[in-house]
């Protein structure tokens, strides 16, 4: 592994080893992280690093592009195919970009955009007041029933008609359930608005077909790439043909300048992976291994966030444990374990304590633990919830948790050695 930076930069060789060894014997499960492949590994430091490049495949500002652009139009293609989109646009550096661009595209200073509430599921993009962009436009959150804890369609639906946002946004970072896209796009082309649906926690599970798709809905989508996809870090916008013109521009020249090649050639592979029966087994499997921790944690006595899950995520309500997000947060990390402090919604705990955390499956799965060791995971979580603070309960956690772990390697087997 890094056989140049060991002999030139020991000191930081060591701090890379050691996040290798940290992966290699943690539990991962933010919501928000996956264990990318060896080929993506790959090809996101290889040769095309050093190749600037700017504008679209046909059209550069800089010569020596023909490859680049053959390696671009191939990662375009594949995006296509998966998700049977119309125009893609793969340039952006991160799901965040990826809705600034969009934002750029269709939206004049002082226009409305309504987004989900940030402490009920949302996104920091789609309308956070800390977020830049709520200084040049209007943002209105929707939120969730307080008593079901799923979208609330029909007070968004009302909110829509009363305000006449220029752009709504279906989406989410901590939302568990399926969103209801063909609703949603009915209610925007009522009220003459554009609609933009983020998948960026879950588009795998939509490129593997095991949960709704936005595509056919939606006048925009974007994503990230790193996150249930499993892909170098990046993003990508799909839209309609009738956009396609005003959104290029949009992304080059009007957000960013030269283009990370080595991971759309990272992520040009992960599109081709997607079509994989490897690949659409995993993905089933994260959905089962979901539902299995929300069953087990419930029969544990924790609240699980709506009842239950239909993608990736397992929202916690630590309440009933008399515990707060943020103190279990901390606590499952010395055991190994780690997640991610969250807020529930109508949390009345702070962002940075929270009542609950969010669990992700994707990484976990990735390795080859299921249903079985789910069970046992969940099992680890309640020791720890029932005394956080002592420590020899999470000494006893931590060995478990490795014994587990440890049957199920992060990469195989010598890959890293020269």
């Amino acid at each position: 592994m890094l056989k140049s930076t060991r002999v030139s930069d020991p000191a930081l060789y060591d701090i890379v080893a050691r996040e290798l060894d940290r992966q290699e014997h943690n539990i991962e499960m933010i919501a928000s992280e996956s264990t990318a492949p060896t080929e993506v590994l790959e090809l996101s430091g290889c040769v095309f690093n050093n190749k600037t490049t700017e504008g679209y495949p046909g059209n550069r500002f800089q010569a020596g592009s023909h490859v680049a652009d053959d390696l671009e139009r191939l990662a375009i293609q594949r995006c296509k195919d998966v998700y049977g989109a119309e125009h893609v646009n793969m340039q952006p550096y991160s799901g965040s970009t990826a809705n600034y661009s969009v934002y750029s595209a269709i939206m004049e200073p002082g226009d409305t955009i309504m987004g989900m509430r940030l402490d009920q599921g949302g996104h920091l993009t789609h309308g956070s007041p800390v977020n830049f962009n709520t200084k040049f436009y209007k943002f209105l959150s929707y939120g969730v029933d307080e008593k079901t804890e799923l979208i609330d369609y029909d007070a968004l639906a009302a909110m829509a008609k009363e305000n006449k946002p220029k752009l709504i946004i279906a989406g989410a970072s901590s939302y568990p359930r399926l969103i209801d896209y063909e609703r949603m796009a009915a209610v925007a082309k009522e009220v003459g608005a554009y609609f933009l649906a983020d998948m960026a926690h879950i588009s795998g599970l939509v490129g593997a077909g095991v949960i709704p798709s936005p595509v056919p809905y939606a006048d925009f989508v974007t994503s990230s790439t790193s996150k249930t996809i499993c892909g170098a870090r990046g993003g990508f916008i799909m839209c309609k043909a009738e956009h396609a013109k005003k959104l290029d521009k949009a992304v080059f020249p009007g957000t960013l300048g030269s283009i990370h090649l080595q991971a759309i050639a990272a992520n040009a592979w992960v599109f081709e992976h997607l079509k994989s029966d490897e690949f659409k087994a995993t993905m089933r499997q994260i959905l089962a291994n979901a539902k299995k921790l929300a069953e087990a944690l419930t029969a544990r006595g924790f609240r699980i966030v709506s009842g239950g899950t239909d993608n990736h995520i397992v929202l916690t309500d630590l309440r009933p444990k008399n515990i707060t997000g943020k103190i279990f947060q901390n606590a499952l990390e010395v055991v190994g374990i780690t997640v991610n402090k969250n807020m529930v919604p109508f949390d009345p705990a702070s962002p940075f304590v929270t009542s609950g955390v969010r669990i992700g499956l994707t990484s976990t799965t990735q390795r080859g633990l299921k249903e079985p060791q789910i069970e046992e995971i969940a099992d680890i979580m309640n020791q720890v919830a029932a005394a956080p603070e002592d420590q020899k309960n999470l000494a006893d956690c931590k060995d478990r948790a490795e014994k587990l772990i440890s049957g199920f390697p992060l990469y195989p087997a010598g890959y890293f050695e020269d």
